[in-house]
Parts: C-alpha cells; structure tokens; sequence
C-alpha cells in the first residue's frame, strides 16, 4: 500500500473514531482554525462538520461577538500548560439557541515537541452534571448509605458491597466478593437467589420483599428479617438491554417484625385461652375439661402435650407418675398408665423445682433415641415441662414436646405453658374436691 494510502485509511480510521465518541469533541491548530468536529458535537449545537472545520474559532457562528475571543483565549491557553483545564462557555446553535457546556481542553505537542494545536471535548452541563450526580450517588451508596447495598452479578454473587451490608454479614467487604450467597447465609439462601433470578428474567418487583435470613458468623447463625429492594441492572452501552447483574438494597427491621411477631402471638394465645376456658366451663367432668385445654394450647405452640398425675396411691415417701392424657391421643383405652421416668427426667426436675424445665436434644445425637429414653414419642426434638399446682400442692407435670424441624422453647413459651398448667391442675383438683389436707404438700 502507498504512503497516499495509508494516510487515507488512516484518516478514515481517525474520522470513524471521532464519530462514534459519545462525548462531542472539536480541535484547533496552533492558529486557532478548527480542523476536527465529531457527530456528537453537531448534535449538540446544529452545525455540521462540513460548516465548522476551516473557521478560525467560534466568532461569528458558535458564539456571540461579545464572548468569542474570551473564549477562544481560554480554549487555546491550554497548549501553553499542562493537564487538562475545564471551563463553562454558552455557545450558540444552528438554529440561534445558546447552551451552555462544559469544555475539558489539553494541548496538543507536535513532531517536534512544540504546541500544535488544543483539543476540546464538550458536553451540555446538565448533561455532565447528571452523570456527576450518578456518579457522587453511587459513590454515596458504596461507603454513607444507612441501608446496605450489594451489586450482584448474573451468577448470583456479590460483586460490589458496601460498609453497611458488610456489617449485616459480619465480614470484611472483598471477604464478600466472588461468594456464592450460600456460603454466606444458612438459611434463606433459596429465596433470596429466587428473587434474584426472577429480577434478572423478569425485572424488579412492583413493592419491597421482606426475607428471614441465617446469617453465617464466626459467632455462629444470627437470624435476621431483611426488608429488601431489587433493580435490574443494564448496560446502557448495548443496543439491546443486557444485564449486568442485580443491585440488592437491604435494611435490617429484624426487632420491629419481631415484635409483630410477638404481639400477634400473645394474641393469638390468649385467644386460644379464652375459647378454652368457654368450652371448658361446658363439660361435666373435669378430667375432660382438662383434655379440651390440652388441645387448645397444643395449637401453634407443640406438636404434643403429656398430663402425667402423681399417683395418690403410691407408699409414702415414693413417688410415681401416671400418664392421665395426652393430645394427640397415644394410647388407646381408658385409665391411667404409670409412666417410668428415669431419676433427672425434665417431668421429675420439674416437680423438684416447682417450675418449667426446658430441654432439647444434644446437636448431633439421634432424636428418636433422645426421646425414647425419655418416653416420649420418638419425633420429639424440644421438651418443656410445668408443673401443676393447685392449693398449695403439686398434682403432676404437662409436657410439651415439638420436632425437629421447629425451634426450641423459650423464656415467653415457658410463661404460656405456665398459664396453661394452671388451669389444668384447677380441673384436676375439681375432681377430687375430698382429697385429705394432709396430702396436700409438696412431694
């Protein structure tokens, strides 16, 4: 190929270049005279390439008289320092408007090392202010944020983390990065990565997402509620949306659901109270009003609930316990059972302590055989036993049992089965209103 040649291709490879800038970009010559102007600049204020290159700066077509030359003198200062200089000019269009833009200006050196020209790189102030405004905003959510913002890619892993999202997961932000989410969290994984796919397929939900979540810490599980926002990220470069990933925004509202929580399940328990002491206030027999309690507390609270008596009959000074009712119904025909509790049995410590005991399985033992060695049903995972009182007296223990796949009891289930005790040793002691005042003490 000649020189001629590979000067045209180079040229036309120049042209191409500058036309597809998004940025509109001129340039001068030493003398001031504009020699480049891209598409984006005829965009920008009307006038063709053909109209601007060849004239000697703005004056006369681009700027008013009064700011031309001030603004040549600055456009061409920059070949005379170094570094980019930026300034604000108002041009004028095509059609007469003016607008107002924001011109990034460097000079340019020649073979010999000598200035030789400035290039000017502009675009329309409200235009660079918005992409400033993007950029100072997702700079704002990556560090100040007060809610926790996660970018994550389309394979569902973490690729940009901000400070308060890595306190959320009680790690170090590039400790977060490139991690599978399940690495991360114990529980609530599949859900997350659910709403996560359904953004990228889909696009964001109309309304927030509220999710329960175990967070894996070297402290052990936490258990948050994450209220949590999703947009679809694309990339604004392609002709066709592309996705880049899902930008994740979460806040932490674990003690106010918790507190719901709370406050519809007292709710919902004296409810239950109360329908059972209406339904028990029609049966005849107090053994069977002591039942239909049973099986108005075991809703939402176990999955079993045992009554076990002390035996009347037993020798001084022994104690046995005999199996009264159970709910669901265990054993079939009537009568009392005795149950052999093993010395330190949960029912036992219960009577020597005259209050709630709690117990569940060790981690990693086998519950059926944990149960069994404690008669009691072999899905059993979670025990907690009260003890019944009525007239200064212990009448027995109610147990109430939950599986494995529920949570174990605590301070404010103790508190309930407590309540519920109660009212059954009332029912209890109905039954025998004759009982000697001598037998009333505590075993």
């Amino acid at each position: 190929m000649s020189a001629s040649g590979r000067d045209e291709t180079t040229d036309d490879l120049l042209a191409a270049l500058l036309d597809g800038m998004d940025a509109a970009l001129c340039a001068f010559d030493s003398d001031g005279v504009v020699t480049h102007w891209n598409r984006e600049a005829e965009r920008i204020l009307g006038w063709s390439a053909a109209e601007a290159v060849g004239r000697k700066g703005f004056a006369g077509w681009a700027a008013r008289a009064a700011d031309a030359q001030d603004v040549q003198d600055r456009l061409m200062a920059a070949q005379d320092g170094p570094g980019r200089q930026v300034h604000e000019f108002a041009l004028l269009t095509k059609d007469g408007g003016r607008v107002l833009v924001r011109t990034q200006s460097a000079g340019v050196p020649g073979a010999d090392g000598r200035p030789a020209g400035v290039y000017c790189a502009f675009s329309e102030v409200h235009t660079q202010i918005d992409l400033e405004r993007s950029i100072a905003l997702s700079e704002a959510l990556m560090e100040d944020a007060s809610w926790g913002v996660v970018l994550v890619d389309v394979d569902l892993r973490p690729a940009v983390v901000n400070a308060h999202a890595a306190r959320a997961f009680a790690a170090g932000r590039t400790a977060l990065l490139g991690r599978p989410l399940g690495e991360l969290l114990a529980q609530g994984v599949e859900e997350l990565e659910g709403a996560l796919q359904h953004v990228l397929a889909e696009g964001a939900p109309p309304a927030p997402v509220e999710l329960w979540v175990t967070v894996r810490t070297a402290e052990g599980p936490l258990r948050r509620c994450w209220r949590c926002g999703f947009l679809r990220l694309a990339s604004p470069l392609a002709e066709e949306p592309v996705p880049l990933g899902v930008g994740w925004l979460f806040q932490d509202v674990t003690e106010a659901r918790q507190a719901q929580l709370d406050t519809a399940q007292l709710r919902f328990r004296s409810h239950q109270l109360h329908r059972a002491g209406r339904v028990a206030a029609e049966c005849e027999d107090p053994a069977e009003a002591a039942a239909v309690r049973l099986d108005f507390a075991l809703a939402g609270f176990a999955d079993h609930v045992l009554l076990d008596v002390l035996d009347p009959s037993a020798a001084p000074g022994r104690r046995r316990l005999l199996r009264a009712a159970a709910s669901p119904p265990a054993l079939p025909g009537p009568g009392s059972i005795p149950v052999p509790y093993a010395s330190g049995h949960p029912a036992l410590q219960a009577l020597d302590r005259v209050g709630s005991v709690r117990a569940s399985a060790p981690r990693g033992a086998e519950d059926a055989a944990w149960a069994r060695t404690r008669r009691w049903p072999e899905d059993a995972a979670h025990a907690l036993c009260a003890v019944l009182r009525s007239r200064g007296r212990t009448l027995g223990a109610l147990t109430f049992l939950r599986g494995p796949s529920r949570p174990a009891f605590e301070r404010e289930d103790a508190a309930y089965a407590e309540e519920v005790a109660g009212r059954v040793a009332a029912d209890l002691d109905l039954s025998s209103p004759n009982t000697p005042p001598d037998s009333r003490g505590t075993p």
